[in-house]
């Protein structure tokens, strides 16, 4: 999946915008958007398959990208959150249905930060959004993305001495382990879960298995890119590929910022920014089948990123 909905960051740290865009600028991101997709568009027409080339489009300047993806047969996700915001709210408030059915997506999205170590009254507030947007979509046989994040509380950072990467290696996964089993009890059941990509091949193998508890066997999951080098992307895309209930990813400024900035700057035309846009995707494509073909080899023995 080729995620661009972002929209408070992608006014900002593409244009510069600080609070709401001119009709002039908003013109322009949804442009940029339109180059995005026109990317995903080449890489089907050079084979990527269809069936799983799906995108990840807000409303607010992604809406005709959405209707003309939703019109060729890619599989469209849309969010419903508030851009940007700390605490996960419905973009629309109580008229967040009238907007999932105007677009009929196939997935809706939430990004959610959420740390089960963290202010117990916000996430107490989280989880009640969620479980109501979870019990709708369900209820009127719709699907539900989560995405999750899970940003460090002060004292988890001082365990490791302020050390992201060993955040991220050493309690990060642990922690996302039981913001799902949290969601779960509360009545939170997405059919995938998004997820920062671990550094260790059995953090991944834990993940999905709290994901698919409880007879949850059709919920899979899926890494976010988080603004990582390419090379990084590709590193977890070969410890998920083969794992029971991971399925893919939803990679975004990895594979198009780079090119959008190289547009807007003029040092590259329409066409050769969706040709690299296009060439990334497919990059990726192929690196995660080329990790599970090998990981699914009975001789197999891709590191597992173990110390």
């Amino acid at each position: 999946m080729l995620a661009f909905d972002q929209r408070g960051s992608f006014k900002k740290g593409l244009f510069g915008i600080e609070g709401t865009p001119t009709p002039e600028e908003a013109t322009r991101i949804a442009d940029c958007k339109r180059v995005i997709f026109e990317g995903l568009q080449l890489a089907v027409a050079e084979g990527a398959p269809l069936a799983s080339a799906g995108l990840l489009v807000d409303e607010q300047f992604g809406a005709e990208v959405a209707r003309a993806a939703k019109r060729e047969g890619f599989t469209l996700a849309m969010p419903v959150e508030k851009s940007g915001q700390p605490e996960f709210e419905f973009e629309y408030g109580a008229a967040f249905a009238e907007h999932i059915e105007a677009f009929d997506p196939a997935f809706a999205k939430v990004l959610v930060r959420y740390n089960p170590d963290g202010d117990a009254a916000l996430n107490t507030r989280q989880l009640r959004r969620l479980a109501e947007l979870s019990s709708w979509l369900h209820g009127h046989d719709r699907r539900f993305l989560i995405e999750l994040l899970v940003p460090a509380e002060p004292g988890q950072l001082q365990e490791v001495g302020g050390d992201l990467e060993r955040y991220d290696l050493e309690i990060r996964p642990q922690l996302t382990l039981r913001t799902i089993a949290e969601s779960q009890a509360a009545g939170v059941e997405p059919d995938i879960w998004k997820v920062q990509g671990p550094d260790r091949r059995p953090d991944y193998e834990a993940i999905s298995a709290q994901a698919r508890a409880g007879g949850r066997h059709g919920v899979a999951c899926i890494i976010l890119g988080g603004g990582a080098s390419r090379a990084q992307v590709e590193h977890r895309l070969r410890l998920e590929a083969g794992v029971p209930g991971f399925i893919g990813f939803a990679i975004g400024r990895t594979i198009w910022r780079q090119a959008l900035e190289d547009w807007l700057a003029r040092k590259l035309d329409r066409a050769g920014a969706s040709r690299l846009i296009a060439d990334n995707y497919l990059g990726l494509v192929r690196a995660y089948e080329e990790a599970w073909v090998a990981q699914t080899r009975p001789s197999s023995s891709i590191s597992t990123g173990s110390a």
